[in-house]
């Protein structure tokens, strides 16, 4: 079953004198259950597309369908909801809350589903326990390192048990060994049936996943 596909996306930035085309005519599909690498040069459309995937942009032309469902016309709300309830994201720059601490950040996914404070509590701390932040529940982001945050975002894309999860650099901010945690932990997941796509500079680690997408130049995939 395809679980991600993209038919003739493309995405233009415009400002007042000037027209950028970041993606042209790409089409794109995605397996249920496979772990998909995309790499490429900076600058190539790599980010945009998996925010179009992600249902957090949205395309000028084009098609996106998430588990066979075309997502374009859908309305805000329906969209959010079906976002939260579909996909985890993990950011380059993390995009935590500085004002919650770790297990608060973790949880946010959970706070638009059905859901008490104690299990809120209890699955924040299972995931957290995974990326090995069990003691740092408490603290800010303003405590944390860069690897650090990395993990509280990795954390809290799995935490609602996303059917897919769109990872950007998880391993850019990490020393080799938690990396290396991180990516087996991604790998856990993939064979349990997450369907992944992780945008990655890494040869060693795209070699890893079951295939890869190369960027040329937000026209050009291969």
């Amino acid at each position: 079953m395809t679980m991600i596909q993209l038919e003739g996306i493309t995405k233009l930035y415009r400002t007042k004198d000037v027209e950028t085309v970041a993606l042209e005519q790409i089409n794109l599909e995605v397996e249920e259950g496979e772990f998909l690498s995309v790499m490429g040069p900076s600058g190539c459309g790599k980010s945009t597309m998996l925010n179009i995937m992600g249902l957090l942009d949205l395309p000028n032309e084009g098609k996106v369908r998430i588990n066979g469902i075309e997502t374009n016309r859908m309305k805000d709300g329906p969209m959010a909801e079906f976002r939260n309830s579909m996909l985890g994201f993990v950011f380059q720059s993390f995009h935590l809350i500085n004002s919650l601490n770790v297990q608060d950040n973790v949880e946010l996914p959970l706070l638009y589903r059905p859901s008490t404070g104690r299990s809120r509590r209890e699955q924040a701390g299972e995931v957290l326990a995974k990326v090995g932040l069990s003691h740092r529940m408490r603290h800010f982001p303003s405590q944390l390192s860069g690897g650090q945050c990395q993990r509280v975002a990795i954390a809290r894309a799995i935490i609602g048990h996303p059917k897919i999860i769109l990872a950007d650099e998880p391993t850019g901010n990490l020393d080799s060994r938690m990396g290396e945690d991180i990516m087996s932990l991604l790998h856990e997941l993939n064979r349990e049936g997450t369907t992944i796509v992780m945008v990655t500079h890494d040869e060693h680690i795209a070699r890893g996943t079951q295939r890869i997408v190369r960027f040329f130049d937000g026209r050009r995939i291969q």
